[in-house]
């Protein structure tokens, strides 16, 4: 029973369908006079893994009770995923053991539209294509639980030197009318740790633990939807693995490639030395809770320190003290010492760039070691030199192999002076909000470059088809333990091998992929999405290093409408009550760059701050976060109402939620909700599904290329003859 993996969704018998992995429906309520009928609930969910060789075991366990007055009869429905293998499937009612039964992808289809018919919830349309295991249930008593079980096997496909999982939690409720989702568990083991490098999801966060012999991964317990995780084979050096996403439709447009790098796990003997600096501000802005998570963030990082490794330890307020003179040997009597340096800082006086930046720049390292600074301030500068533009300038010329991680600690912050070092040294600029912990932000960097395993990477020339922007533009060295995500675009197509190129202990070290850069693609939707993320945080940190042009901006704009990031050049959406993309709001007066004198304070560094999650983002999971955290900032005191789902805006005007991509040149097609046109237009563009759900009790616009699709109760129930198919067409660009 192998089948092409889908979504699986899943109900509880409310108005607003809360949906993940299985269900009850009911078919005969037992209704008792006087009593209100309720409904049958998860309360419990939990999903195990188990990995062997390409074999995976998921186990689905799931607990239901009747919250209701009613005794509740009826199936466990289950949609069953593609390349998997029905193992069987547990429910007991006393002594009795339950037993589910198989039906095909097109019974099930009729099954799932007669419930979104009944229930006119459009989310079980994402099931069109799945099998369904469907097994009776016996009378729930009002307060009773019922738990199911259920086995499966899949065969794991494998795309480059990854294993591939995929599985879908599903759409979840709790946003008002319904009550709250039950959390879903999800485990993921493997044994034989040590072959696997670091696991990577394009889609969700991962929290990955390695126990003696065994691999785990989980999810957060709110995770939703689908869900691509990648386990890298540890071969050699580092595994690569390449995915496409193509648009096609016969409009030329680019296809979109995701490479990953994935580093095997190390214990650190294969890893370069590191010669690493760190540079602390103490001035007088730093006191209380800063200068003590200071303090606690330069701990960690002396304890991350291997005996191969060398450093220095800077602070800077008026005046700058150094530890030692030059770099010192990461011996246990030298941290000892250093240690006692760092209880010893005390916040005080103004704040001295330009000698923190002299110092830290002004020491050599061999070319065996890989030289690492990270810079903490919370300021501008107050003493010295005090133009971020000459600062910057004059540390670009001195900062040779060095990398240099940037930290800007509150919102009075230079961002430009932070950014162009980080740009200038190959690092990341981070800002920490008002409130948050240092210690915690330098404590993740610190942990991720511990183990340094390739320098001076870059894509060889002569892919099989052109590469272009590519993001991070310039490759960043990449780590053992941690995964490097390159997002781009590719014109033409072909196959063949991309090559990889690093430095490792001044030798050259090449990685190949196979890959296909086909003209149609249409798995691995997430990509576009994500290289979106990147090019926004990439365009909107070079205006504020560059200055604004007419063409910058409008890509950001155009880029944020199609893909639902919000940015400071699309925060009319969400300022002005009932905007949508019209040709007129893109010829409104562009918000331009301040100067970088002027790059300081709240908006400022707000800007910063979602840019440089948009360029770091690795997963939907991180780059959704970052997009709803700016649209917050952008919406202060806005009246219109605003949803992002599944990568788009879209604004409420009246009853009618409008996709803020739509444009008033576009032709706007109105289909009937839950109509026979309805549910084959569903077919014909599955990509519809995640928005349909905004439209109950009202209307839903979405753009498309050339063609907008109205969800409305006056539209078409039927479709004449090739209607369907132009309608497609338009929709996607053919």
């Amino acid at each position: 029973m192998l089948r092409r993996l889908l979504p699986l969704a899943a109900l509880t018998l409310s108005p607003t369908l809360a949906l993940a992995q299985g269900w009850i429906e009911i078919e005969r309520p037992i209704i008792r006079p006087g009593i209100v009928p309720g409904n049958v609930v998860r309360v419990g969910s939990e999903v195990r893994v188990r990995i062997d060789g390409r074999v995976a075991t998921v186990e689905v366990d799931e607990q239901f009770r009747n919250a209701g007055g009613f005794v509740a009869e009826g199936s466990y429905l289950y949609p069953m995923p593609g390349e998997a293998v029905f193992q069987n499937f547990s429910l007991w009612m006393g002594e009795q053991e339950v037993r589910g039964e198989i039906m095909n992808a097109e019974q099930a289809r009729g099954i799932y539209e007669e419930i979104v018919r009944r229930l006119r919830d459009p989310a079980l349309l994402t099931l069109a294509g799945h099998g369904l295991i469907r097994a009776r249930v016996f009378p729930i008593q009002p307060g009773e639980t019922r738990r199911v079980v259920l086995r499966y096997t899949q065969l794991l496909n494998r795309d480059g030197d990854a294993l591939r999982l995929r599985y879908a939690m599903g759409r979840r409720g709790g946003d008002g009318a319904a009550p709250a989702p039950a959390p879903v568990r999800f485990r993921l083991t493997a044994p034989n740790a040590d072959q696997w490098g670091a696991p990577y999801s394009p889609t969700h966060q991962l929290t990955t633990r390695r126990t003696g012999d065994e691999l785990a991964i989980t999810l957060d317990s709110a995770a939703a939807g689908d869900v691509e995780l990648f386990l890298p084979v540890r071969r050699g050096l580092v595994g690569t693995t390449l995915l496409t996403h193509a648009p096609g439709g016969g409009g030329g447009e680019d296809g979109y490639f995701m490479l990953l790098i994935s580093p095997a796990q190390t214990a650190g003997g294969d890893a370069l030395p590191r010669d690493l600096t760190f540079v602390v501000d103490v001035s007088g802005s730093m006191s209380g809770a800063k200068i003590e998570q200071a303090r606690a963030a330069l701990h960690q990082a002396l304890g991350t320190l291997r005996p191969a490794d060398r450093f220095r330890l800077i602070s800077f307020s008026s005046r700058v003290t150094h530890f030692r003179e030059g770099f010192t040997p990461a011996t246990r009597e030298q941290l000892d010492a250093a240690r006692e340096f760092v209880n010893g800082l005390v916040a005080d006086g103004g704040t001295n760039i330009e000698g923190a930046l002299e110092a830290a720049l002004g020491q050599g390292t061999p070319e065996e070691r890989l030289p690492l600074i990270v810079f903490v301030t919370d300021g501008v500068p107050s003493v010295g030199e005090q133009s971020p533009e000459r600062l910057a300038g004059a540390a670009s010329g001195r900062i040779g192999r060095a990398r240099i991680f940037t930290f800007g600690v509150g919102q009075d912050v230079n961002t430009y002076l932070l950014d162009r070092l980080a740009q200038e040294g190959r690092g990341t600029a981070q800002y920490v909000p008002p409130g948050a912990n240092v210690e915690q932000a330098v404590s993740s960097l610190l942990a991720r470059i511990q183990f340094p395993a390739l320098t001076n990477l870059r894509i060889a020339d002569q892919p099989p088809v052109e590469l272009v922007q590519t993001y991070p533009s310039r490759l960043p060295d990449v780590f053992f333990g941690e995964e490097l995500v390159i997002f781009g675009r590719y014109r033409g197509t072909g196959a063949g091998d991309v090559v990889v190129t690093g430095q490792r202990s001044g030798r050259t070290e090449r990685f190949v992929v196979r890959a296909e850069f086909p003209g149609t693609q249409a798995a691995n939707g997430y990509i576009p999405r994500l290289w979106a993320s990147r090019r926004i945080g990439e365009l909107t940190r070079q205006i504020r290093l560059e200055g604004a042009s007419e063409a910058l901006v409008s890509e950001v704009r155009t880029l944020g409408l199609r893909y639902g990031v919000i940015t400071e050049y699309t925060s009319y959406l969400v300022q002005e009550p009932g905007m949508v993309a019209t040709r007129d709001s893109f010829r409104r007066p562009m918000p331009m760059a301040a100067a970088p004198t002027a790059q300081s304070g709240a908006s400022a560094f707000g800007a910063a701050r979602a840019s440089s999650s948009l360029m770091g983002a690795g997963s939907l999971a991180e780059a959704d976060i970052a997009a709803e955290r700016r649209m917050g900032e952008m919406a202060m005191g806005r009246r219109a109402e605003v949803r992002r789902v599944a990568g788009r805006v879209f604004v409420k005007r009246g009853d009618v939620w409008t996709d803020a991509a739509h444009q008033d040149s576009l032709r706007v097609v109105e289909v009937a909700p839950f109509s026979e046109a309805y549910f084959q237009l569903v077919r014909a563009l599955p990509e519809l599904a995640p928005y349909l759900g905004l439209g109950t009790g009202g209307d839903v616009v979405i753009a498309g290329r050339r063609t907008s699709i109205r969800i409305t109760a006056a539209g078409v129930g039927t479709w004449r003859a090739g209607h369907l198919d132009a309608v497609v067409r338009g929709f996607r660009g053919a």
